[in-house]
């Protein structure tokens, strides 16, 4: 293994004091106090019983000190990607506490608030982290199952963070982490956390979940992007950027980019993403960074090359039986080769494609039907942009397959002007000659955008709990009998944001007299929503005491969908909207509150 980095002799804690941890906002952090933070957590949990721990927290550096004081402290910390009530109760039952943002239930751990004199630790001779001790639970994506719990060594861990630095650390120099996901994955760890904290990196505490949010962040000093492909392909289409001026580098994980998702970033961003492989057990496997079609070929005269190439250490073979891929890697437990879930092509011994999961062939009345064969004849349609389908097993009814479609400008065409069946009729018959009738869609979503996690993954749970029945508000309409809120479709949840997909009414009260001859939304009646909306799904405080950084940009006609996002930013008591479309961004801004919540 390469020696550039030993994350287990703690690097941090040799480094001076005022040396730069990361920023809050505007507020810089230092060694010192960083370093005080990590120890006061590890006097914190050594003085308790037990040995393993739930840590979530929103502040990437507050969580990072959190997650090496429990390191030195010898604990192990479970690693939830949110705070849900089942998220909770399931880990109740494995760790002997909380740590961090969670509900007062479960009565997390806290630094208390008179311990700013605890000094910070030197690094003492010999000092160094176990490497075989289990540091971590980190849990899988859950897109393509149930979600699996992964204890990784703190070794496995090391291990990486020196990969990660052989590889790409001259790359990035001195430049500042700036994410777009979360800490609470092992890539937006991996990145975000252990490595930039080990190589000295500042951090920014923030994730930018909206652009709006990248916007704010963005330094006018070297920084990277970390990324996902959901985040990715959304950003071009906002009407806030960020000022690029001093970006080096975009790193994007979560799923292979899609050509044109890649093609817009580079040309909106400059520089085309560094994609990883990998995978919550395995860790990082293999990276690419392919050029868009065009710059490829004028530069090279070649195509687009989508291969794989292995990480330093990281070897790969093919499983000839399975066709799968198998990986041997100082990041697994072992020196054993892993069989994996995807299907490969070997382009020589150091590329590879890939070439769907072998995992998501599904029996259906004894048929064996591959899910991956469904979504790839759906994208060959002129109607569909992205899809996704499963199976769909609910108690007391048959198992059916399921699709969700994000569709193009025809199918949307197609959607509006002859309606749901008329496209569903012209979408299975894009699969009948290839797909058994068994094994045709029953169940069919269209959607804006796939639903994705903090991470950018599109999980099965979030694709589930879009086949319920569209939920409407339980707001009694105005005396008129004309509804006042939309029809709404929770797409996605977490402790702090939600994403639902809105129909506007074309009676909606608020379109009388605001225009007589071409009605459009108020912008009051959107910020409205917002906040109604977002006391349905969230632990809001109950009183709105101002707006900031309110714009409307497009303007919201009767009888339109639109997707709202919200993120509840319980450090600062703040609500923030964004409504969207396929027309692009309408609307966004942010609510204060105050109050008990």
């Amino acid at each position: 293994m390469p020696e550039f980095i030993d994350m287990l002799a703690l690097p941090y804690m040799a480094r001076a004091g005022d040396h730069l941890i990361g920023w809050r906002n505007t507020d810089a952090v230092g060694n010192a106090q960083f370093r005080r933070e990590a120890e006061q957590w590890r006097q914190l949990l050594a003085s308790r019983d037990g040995r393993n721990f739930a840590l979530y927290m929103q502040d990437t550096i507050a969580f990072a000190a959190a997650l090496f004081g429990a390191w030195q402290a010898g604990k192990t910390v479970y690693l939830p990607s949110d705070t849900l009530p089942d998220t909770c109760k399931a880990l109740a039952a494995k760790v002997d506490g909380f740590l961090g943002d969670f509900e007062q239930e479960w009565k997390a751990l806290a630094l208390p608030s008179n311990s700013a004199s605890v000094a910070a630790t030197a690094a003492a001779p010999g000092d160094k982290l176990d490497g075989d001790f289990i540091g971590l639970v980190v849990y899988t994506s859950g897109s393509t199952g149930a979600a699996q719990a992964i204890p990784k060594k703190l070794s496995q861990m090391s291990n990486e963070v020196a990969t990660l630095d052989a590889l790409f650390g001259a790359r990035a120099g001195v430049s500042e982490i700036v994410s777009t996901v979360s800490h609470q994955h092992i890539y937006g760890l991996l990145f975000k956390v252990l490595w930039p904290l080990c190589a000295g990196r500042a951090i920014h505490a923030r994730s930018a979940f909206f652009p709006e949010d990248l916007a704010a962040i963005a330094p006018q000093r070297p920084w990277l992007l970390l990324s996902s492909p959901a985040h990715l392909k959304r950003l071009p289409e906002s009407p806030v950027q960020p000022d690029i001026t001093h970006l080096q580098a975009i790193f994007s994980s979560g799923g292979p980019l899609l050509p044109d998702v890649a093609a817009a970033t580079h040309q909106q961003f400059g520089h085309s993403p560094i994609e990883i492989y990998g995978s919550s057990e395995t860790g990082g496997i293999a990276w690419r960074q392919p050029l868009p079609a065009s710059v490829s070929a004028s530069v090279s005269g070649t195509a687009r090359d989508d291969s794989w190439q292995p990480m330093p250490h990281v070897d790969v073979r093919l499983n000839d039986e399975h066709d799968c891929l198998e990986v041997r890697s100082p990041h697994l437990p072992d020196s054993d080769w892993l069989r994996m879930a995807d299907r490969v092509e070997f382009t020589d011994q150091q590329k590879f494609y890939l070439r769907g999961r072998a995992d998501r062939i599904v029996k259906l009345e004894e048929k064996r039907i591959s899910l991956d064969q469904i979504e790839r004849l759906l994208l060959a349609s002129p109607l569909a942009a992205e899809a996704r389908v499963m199976l769909h097993q609910a108690a007391g009814q048959r198992d059916r397959i399921a699709a969700f479609v994000v569709l193009t400008t025809a199918g949307r065409g197609v959607l509006e002007q002859q309606g749901k069946l008329a496209l569903n009729t012209q979408l299975r018959a894009a699969l009948a000659d290839a797909i058994e009738s068994v094994a045709l869609p029953r169940m069919w979503r269209y959607l804006d955008a796939m639903p994705a996690n903090t991470q950018g993954k599109t999980t099965l749970a979030a694709l589930t709990a879009l086949l319920e029945e569209p939920q409407t508000s339980s707001s009694a309409p105005a005396a008129s009998g004309r509804p006042l809120l939309p029809e709404h479709r929770l797409v996605q949840r977490t402790e702090t944001e939600v994403t639902l997909q809105l129909h506007v009414p074309e009676n909606l009260l608020y379109f009388e007299g605001h225009f007589p001859e071409t009605p459009i939304l108020p912008g009051v009646a959107q910020v409205n929503w917002a906040l109604e909306l977002g006391r349905q799904y969230l632990p809001l405080p109950p009183d709105c005491i101002g707006m900031q950084a309110l714009k409307f940009q497009r303007v919201i006609v009767p009888g339109a969908t639109v997707s709202l996002e919200l993120e509840h930013d319980i450090q600062k008591s703040a609500l923030a909207f964004r409504l969207h479309s396929a027309d692009g961004q309408h609307a966004s801004g942010r609510i204060l509150l105050g109050g008990a919540a």
